[in-house]
């Protein structure tokens, strides 16, 4: 933030209160412009032209021979009309001035009639004005619009640009159109994978080149892939119920767990803890450090495990599933702790604030439309926003209080919302089916999307960390199209 500088201008008169103007400069008809302003840098009474009656005291030719108590009480009523009573000996200060306290102790017995004629304390005798500073933007994990009755806007920032078109697009053949699967997902270590079909492929950003990681044959297929926070592994969910873990460095698998018995379409990572939700309608918890294919098995939901997530500080798990239900367990539990059933359709779209802690937005499908915000740490809905179509996926950005949704039927588009007031900063098109999938870059300006007319593109949506007001440059010397595979 910069300091602010001050100019003097040329044209302003400077005055000097210590220094008079030499006699020969002045004529003594000298009398000043009355259309010219008079500067000061402080303020000089006037005790001419003093209002004394307004404290029944005598004039000043009559102040020798007051009493000490009147000065008294004039100096203590002068600060508290001017400064208030709690800058006066105390907040009891004016109360002890009263007509009846004064009256009980002696004090100002003289003039006690008089006194209850004072102006009270609040209406100060000088008056004056200064800058009304709007208030910053609220710290409630949820605001209200600006055009809401009784609710002040607060200071409101020129809309940033965002591009409206891909910086690169990829084509993706038989990227599945399947609402139900996670197929996309940008690692740490800024590698993009791919599920397509019954392989995975491995997107090196900084190089563009396509590496092919695994082949799982014809009697399987790939329904999600999900990196761990943090390396090289990635875990593969499989048609079969299986799940796969790889070391993407070296292209080798490192194990394969089972307990599923159908499809394994939701994958989770928390440290070495990998989450697991399947068709079967259950999430399996697995250490990836022990034997054991899992550690415990979750069961809450009614129909098939679709999204996901865990919080940032991998204390809560999010999960979402085609019965409507949006579900929230924490490390220990078999049972979901927090149970919210307002959605109308599916929930496959979850995202956990980063910047506010239990904050938690989900997204419901083509009969809810609806993204939702919860506050889990009072077990409460915050607000409701109708997109208008089917809400795919959420991811919220790292960077800046803002988040993305991208939609199906039947926009087929991708939209960048302020929060906490909702407002669209953006509405990207050019997918031709609907947005299933979505991931972000490691450094948190760049989303990826996937969808079903086979294509992944590549958007700047959101600024860098260190400055927001400069757009990201991630990406440009590589325009164009490329085939994936």
């Amino acid at each position: 933030m910069k300091a602010q500088s001050t100019s003097i201008d040329p044209k302003t008169p400077m005055k000097n209160s210590s220094h008079s103007v030499p006699p020969k400069l002045v004529s003594s008809s000298y009398s000043p412009s009355p259309s010219r302003t008079i500067y000061s840098d402080r303020f000089i009474p006037c005790r001419s032209s003093s209002n004394f009656a307004l404290f029944d005291l005598p004039s000043s030719s009559n102040n020798a021979s007051s009493s000490d108590d009147s000065n008294s009480a004039y100096n203590t009523l002068l600060k508290t009309a001017l400064f208030g009573p709690e800058c006066v000996g105390g907040a009891n200060a004016f109360n002890q001035l009263t007509p009846e306290k004064a009256t009980a102790s002696g004090k100002f017995s003289h003039n006690a009639s008089n006194i209850s004629q004072i102006s009270p304390p609040n209406c100060n005798i000088f008056k004056y004005k200064i800058e009304t500073r709007k208030p910053f933007p609220s710290l409630l994990p949820f605001g209200f619009d600006d055009q809401l009755p009784g609710v002040s806007p607060n200071r409101t920032k020129a809309p940033r640009k965002v591009p409206r078109s891909p910086y690169k697009v990829l084509d993706a053949p038989a990227l599945r159109d399947d609402f139900y699967l996670n197929l996309v997902d940008w690692s740490s270590q800024n590698v993009l994978a791919v599920g397509l079909s019954n392989c995975v492929y491995l997107w090196h950003a900084s190089s563009s080149k396509v590496v092919k990681l695994c082949d799982l044959g014809i009697d399987d297929s790939v329904c999600s892939v999900g990196w761990a926070q943090h390396g090289t592994h990635l875990a593969i969910g499989t048609s079969n119920g299986k799940l796969e873990l790889w070391d993407a460095s070296r292209c080798k698998r490192i194990r394969t767990m089972d307990g599923h018995r159908l499809r394994v379409g939701a994958l989770a990572w928390s440290s070495y803890l990998l989450s697991s939700g399947s068709r079967d309608k259950s999430i399996l918890q697995r250490d990836t450090r022990t034997q054991e294919d899992y550690v415990s098995k979750l069961n809450g939901h009614k129909s098939e495990v679709c999204g996901l997530k865990w919080s940032y500080d991998n204390r809560e798990l999010a999960s979402g599933g085609n019965d409507n239900r949006l579900l929230v367990w924490n490390q220990h539990s078999t049972q979901p702790v927090l149970k919210y059933c307002e959605h109308t359709a599916a929930v496959k779209a979850i995202a956990w604030s980063p910047h506010l802690h239990g904050l938690l937005a989900s997204g419901g499908g083509t009969a809810d439309r609806c993204i939702r915000f919860w506050n889990t740490n009072t077990n409460s809905q915050l607000a409701c926003m109708d997109t208008g179509s089917q809400v795919c996926n959420l991811v919220w950005s790292k960077n800046v209080n803002e988040l993305v949704s991208t939609h199906g039927y039947s926009q087929n588009q991708i939209i960048v919302w302020r929060y906490p007031t909702m407002s669209k900063l953006a509405t990207l098109t050019g997918h031709t089916y609907r947005v299933l999938y979505l991931a972000m870059s490691p450094d948190g300006q760049t989303i990826v999307t996937g969808a079903g007319d086979e294509t992944l593109r590549f958007w700047n949506v959101f600024p860098s960390p260190k400055s927001q007001n400069t757009e990201s440059q991630i990406g440009s010397l590589s325009l164009g199209r490329t085939l994936i595979r």
